[in-house]
């Protein structure tokens, strides 16, 4: 039963990677790292390593995804503010 669990786990974390890379638009790609980062921290959990597992869910789901928006705000805005002849 847990090996099922740890191959269904591996399956979603490769498809969650797959999905980040094969996604052009950079807001859908940071919330697509979201989602990679809860299932890391799934499998993480699985594989009965709780602390990890916490990290992983604080920093790859929330935080980093969190600070990859908000670059893409930014430099959207600063083109748009420069206009495209710049």
């Amino acid at each position: 039963m847990a090996d099922a669990v740890i191959v269904v786990a591996l399956l979603l974390v490769a498809v969650a990677a797959t999905t980040a890379v094969l996604v052009r638009d950079p807001v859908r790609q940071a919330l697509v790292l979201a989602v990679l980062g809860v299932v890391l921290a799934v499998l993480f959990t699985v594989l009965q390593a709780p602390d990890v597992g916490l990290s992983q869910l604080a920093v790859g789901s929330a935080i980093t995804p969190l600070l990859l928006l908000l670059t893409v705000r930014k430099v959207r805005r600063r083109a748009r503010k420069d206009g495209p002849g710049r």
